[in-house]
């Protein structure tokens, strides 16, 4: 993929593969680092806490520890921007923290689910995205939506006015905090704004993210970009989104961004389509049974790419057990975690 430059920023790659974004005018300063320097002392680590949060006197109901989770969320949403070094010890997790992500930001335009139906899968996506960074379990819990606004549920602030007025504190008291700070403030303006944005899609009020495209790939981006499209076309005819996951995996060829579309598309049904009837799997099993190295390739990536479908089967207590139809594709991988 080319290189990116937004406003004040632009993407470097490091010596070991990972790739940032960092600040146009400051040599080796990340956008996810700005804020190192003030994240909060941890309370968990003191018997009685002495200090108040920075915007104790705008957000009263505030305590240290409701700080310190709302300052990992600013730092999980700011990591997105972050590309890690694949290998197979973070390869899930990354995975699935960039689908939900990408999924979010689309979600609240999919008119073919019902708003219970989204809000489902709205939890289901904050809660892999912030699992997958990962968070401590205490912020993992603090979050939840009222609509479309993401909320810390214990103290009711909504994330994006507290946001606005932690960066609008470190500009109106720059001096004060001068030695922890090592861009200046129309930076971190420029901070806020980024923030911001990345929160907006989140909760899915920014223009909705879509893959670019590939030519000769173009039928299972569509699909991938428009889950609309995807469902309609399920409702209609099973075997013709079959057909496009079908031709998508023997385009693949060892494509790197063609492979990670075809993870995608397969997640998309797991998301959209098995996460509300699982005993639709059998249409796919039935559909591939003829060419087994296939059917063996498709089934392993939609059970583990990912642990979605750990999580969905553990919510509707299905039993994997009572799907041979299934297992007997399973490799080593997929039995480790199913079996």
């Amino acid at each position: 993929m080319p290189s990116v430059q937004t406003v004040g920023f632009e993407y470097g790659v490091l010596e070991d593969e990972r790739a940032a974004l960092f600040f146009v005018d400051r040599n080796g300063q990340a956008f996810v680092e700005w804020a190192y320097d003030l994240q909060p002392g941890d309370p968990q680590y003191a018997a009685s806490p002495d200090w108040k949060p920075v915007l104790a006197d705008t957000f009263k109901q505030l305590d240290v520890y409701d700080e310190q989770i709302l300052y990992y969320l600013l730092f999980t949403i700011n990591s997105t921007t972050s590309i890690v070094r694949s290998n197979p010890y973070n390869a899930m997790n990354d995975l699935m923290k960039n689908y939900c992500y990408f999924q979010l930001s689309q979600l609240n335009g999919v008119s073919r689910l019902s708003d219970e139906q989204k809000l489902q899968l709205r939890d289901f996506f904050l809660f892999f995205y912030l699992y997958a960074h990962p968070v401590n379990e205490e912020t993992l819990y603090a979050f939840s939506f009222h609509g479309q606004d993401l909320v810390h549920t214990k103290t009711g602030i909504h994330i994006e006015p507290y946001f606005s007025a932690y960066h609008d504190y470190y500009i109106e008291h720059f001096d004060k905090h001068r030695d922890q700070l090592m861009i200046a403030p129309h930076e971190i303006a420029a901070c806020k704004n980024l923030t911001i944005e990345l929160l907006r899609s989140i909760e899915g009020k920014s223009t909705k993210l879509v893959l670019p495209p590939e030519e000769g790939f173009e039928a299972a981006l569509r699909l991938i970009n428009d889950v609309d499209e995807m469902l309609h076309m399920y409702s209609e005819n099973k075997s013709t989104v079959f057909d496009i996951m079908r031709d998508a995996l023997a385009g693949t060829r060892s494509i790197p961004y063609r492979d990670h579309c075809f993870s995608i598309l397969l997640q998309n049904y797991v998301c959209y389509v098995l996460y509300f009837e699982f005993d639709e799997i059998h249409h796919l099993v039935d559909y591939f049974r003829g060419t087994p190295a296939w059917c063996k390739t498709i089934l392993n990536k939609i059970f583990a790419d990912t642990i979605f479908l750990q999580k969905i089967m553990r919510q509707n207590r299905i039993d994997i057990a009572d799907y041979g139809s299934v297992i007997e594709f399973f490799d080593e991988e997929a039995r480790r975690i199913y079996l």
